[in-house]
């Protein structure tokens, strides 16, 4: 006798019959034991629990039963819900992410209030990239140019009745300017308080580029205007759409190229001078901390502790990888483009040779070397080829420069404050690095090696300075704080 499921699917009860005596005999082992009668459990309630089985442990939602009615004598139901899990496709989730010990005041906070710290583990490459074929997505940003009217109001003297929570909108402009103060304060709304960041940059040209949320600003630094911005595409947003937010940027030497990299892990490159997107690139499956320019290539680091080589120029742009156990928040190329400097947020300063050709997860670093905090702030000197400066953080406060040929240091000296940004002035030869607690300065340092001396202090922050960078010619010094204001300093 036979009997026609409402699937469609036909069973036999004989068949049936067997199952379920193979099922009593193993008992202990199936999940629908029942205090009554087992034997008097009917298909329709039989089959109806597989799937809640199968539905609340595993992907799958389907019943582990075959149609026909075959089973074998071996059938175990907790094996079958592990093995459809395991072969079920991964579900999406965003990396686990931890406080780094010892560095709780470095914890990156965004608007949200949520940590966005990368847990340290270890993960195969494969792990980390994503397929180089894959299609790149939809242009979620669009140039959008600068009002005239706007930019010209960067001129004129402070109004107070002006809308000041517009970025670069000038907040204070003293006429008269005593020592160690600002030229210009202006507005950086939304500017994200994440010590792990990088997001701002100053072209060889003189360009600023400052990430603000999810867009990014351009500013003339030599004619004072704001030039316009990417933003997100206003066009509707697919649901479940989340912004992606600028975690780092970067220009090209030249200053012709500016490349983003997101909190989702996309970089993309834009053309400054014609206002259009060169390529968009789905590269890490976590944030993208860090990139630096190497000639025509150009290189990222991950939170999950990966390092990517791309060159624009190719049809299939990921060239070369390397993986590093700790996430990763700084990284940049030596002046010389022989020699890669990573910092990560266990403290760990690597240095990688130039060979960056392959994919292969036991590429070694030259040398590495050790502070007690996160290796955020970190530079090359552009007049030492070997030499390497670090901050420390707020449990550390050291300003060090290393021997990268002996992986010793050199010289250091405390700060007694956190350190969250670092640059060399490679005109003037001097070091700059901007400050948390307790004062939110920023220090200019001489370094007539191996004596390293403080030379000048610039207050004005009410928080901790995250970004610092430089005009061309190193006389300027800009800075992005907390408090989400942007400066501009003069230094002679």
């Amino acid at each position: 006798m036979r009997m026609r499921l409402k699937s469609g699917y036909s069973y036999d009860w004989e068949s049936m019959r067997r199952i379920q005596r193979d099922l009593i005999g193993k008992r202990r082992h199936c999940p629908f034991k029942e205090q009554n009668d087992f034997q008097h459990v009917s298909y329709k309630r039989f089959r109806r629990r597989i799937n809640q089985r199968s539905c609340s442990e595993s992907p799958a939602a389907s019943t582990p039963l075959t149609t026909g009615g075959q089973c074998e004598v071996s059938f175990e139901f907790d094996t079958v819900c592990q093995r459809l899990e395991l072969d079920s496709p991964q579900r999406q989730h965003e990396p686990e992410h931890r406080v780094p010990q010892g560095d709780l005041q470095e914890t990156g906070i965004t608007g949200d209030g949520i940590n966005h710290s990368p847990q340290i583990t270890t993960h195969n490459l494969t792990a980390c990239a994503r397929p180089a074929a894959e299609n790149a997505p939809e242009q979620d940003w669009v140039w959008r140019a600068a009002d005239q009217d706007h930019g010209k109001s960067q001129l004129a003297d402070f109004d107070g009745s002006r809308d000041d929570t517009q970025p670069f909108a000038v907040l204070e402009k003293p006429s008269v300017r005593l020592h160690g103060e600002p030229v210009m304060k202006m507005a950086a709304p939304s500017l994200l308080n994440d010590y792990y960041s990088n997001l701002l940059d100053c072209s060889s040209n003189g360009m600023i580029a400052l990430a603000l949320g999810s867009s990014v600003y351009l500013w003339n630094s030599e004619t004072q205007a704001l030039q316009g911005c990417l933003e997100p595409n206003p066009k509707p947003c697919p649901p479940f759409h989340h912004t992606k937010s600028i975690s780092s940027l970067c220009w090209s030497r030249d200053g012709r190229a500016l490349c983003l990299g997101t909190s989702r892990g996309e970089m993309q490159l834009w053309d400054v001078e014609q206002n259009q997107r060169l390529r968009s690139v789905p590269s890490h499956l976590s944030v993208v901390r860090a990139l630096s320019w190497k000639l025509q290539l150009l290189s990222s680091g991950s939170a999950l502790g990966c390092i990517h080589h791309f060159d624009p120029r190719a049809s299939t742009p990921l060239v070369g990888a390397a993986n590093q156990k700790e996430g990763i928040c700084s990284l940049q190329w030596s002046p010389g483009d022989d020699m890669l400097a990573s910092g990560s947020t266990e403290g760990l300063l690597c240095i990688w040779d130039r060979d960056i050709a392959g994919f292969t997860r036991s590429r070694q670093t030259i040398t590495a070397m050790k502070q007690p905090t996160a290796v955020k702030a970190m530079g090359w000197c552009p007049w030492q080829s070997k030499a390497i400066a670090t901050g420390g953080g707020w449990k550390d406060g050291e300003l060090r420069i290393w021997d990268t040929d002996s992986a010793t240091c050199v010289t250091s000296v405390n700060t007694n404050s956190q350190i969250c940004s670092l640059r060399w002035a490679e005109k003037r030869r001097y070091v700059v690095t901007g400050h948390g607690l307790p004062h939110h300065q920023i220090t200019c340092w001489s370094w007539d090696s191996p004596h390293l001396s403080f030379t000048t202090q610039l207050t004005g922050h009410s928080q901790r300075v995250l970004h610092v960078a430089l005009n061309p010619d190193s006389t300027q010094i800009f800075s992005a704080g907390a408090d989400q204001c942007f400066h501009i300093w003069d230094v002679k």
